[in-house]
């Protein structure tokens, strides 16, 4: 089954539980929650993200920020960058996110994030004298997530832990390079090449999934 397909299989789950669920609580009063989050999917990539939650009523705010995101060559999809032997670095990325929650445990935002991409050869020390290019990527886009707390009945420190899985929809809108690309001299394969502005998502795609866990404080 392919990234897509999964990820339209998330969606369509949670949009049928979310409808189910939404029915049977709309008498019923949501928790109000401050949490703080941090990325499995980014500690993968060599990086850190952290992300901070509100979530008050129906309305669903965060803000997350990562930092030191790693594209070896090796890791790289097949295509453009692999083939010019290009390791991505991605010194952060940030932005919120700003929507609706559907029920207790799932909600769906607007998504404007700003991403940073810094181009090096595979397997080079990555520092100024060896950067082939750098620009910044903005996208808007869609977030749903899942906040799930496994212990919420538990009356111990275990009830605050909260498991957040995701899967994000962030089209790029823009990037700060001329014509969204550039041309250089690639001393792998020793011929002008282009590099197009990449997309943030799984195989230079708009998608994203990812799973973060954390803690989470009612108030």
């Amino acid at each position: 089954m392919t990234n897509k397909k999964i990820i339209f299989a998330f969606i369509s789950i949670c949009f049928y539980y979310a409808a189910d669920a939404q029915q049977r609580q709309d008498s019923k009063q949501l928790d109000n929650h401050i949490s703080l989050l941090f990325g499995i999917g980014q500690i993968t990539q060599h990086g850190f993200n952290v992300e901070g939650n509100l979530l008050f009523k129906r309305i669903a705010f965060d803000y997350s920020h990562g930092v030191s995101l790693d594209l070896a060559n090796a890791e790289l999809e097949a295509g453009m960058d692999k083939n010019q032997g290009l390791a991505i670095h991605l010194p952060w990325t940030t932005g919120f996110g700003i929507g609706y929650r559907f029920n207790e445990w799932l909600n769906l935002k607007a998504e404007p994030k700003w991403h940073k991409f810094e181009l090096y050869y595979d397997g080079e020390e990555q520092n100024a004298n060896t950067l082939i290019n750098d620009y910044t990527t903005f996208t808007v886009g869609l977030g749903l997530y899942a906040n799930i707390r496994p212990f919420k009945n538990q009356h111990n420190f275990l009830k605050g832990i909260m498991i957040a899985p995701n899967v994000r929809w962030w089209p790029q809108i823009s990037s700060s390079l001329d014509d969204n690309k550039f041309v250089y001299q690639n001393n792998i394969t020793n011929q002008q090449e282009v590099h197009t502005a990449r997309q943030i998502g799984i195989g230079n795609t708009p998608f994203i999934a990812n799973l973060s866990i954390g803690y989470s404080f009612l108030f």
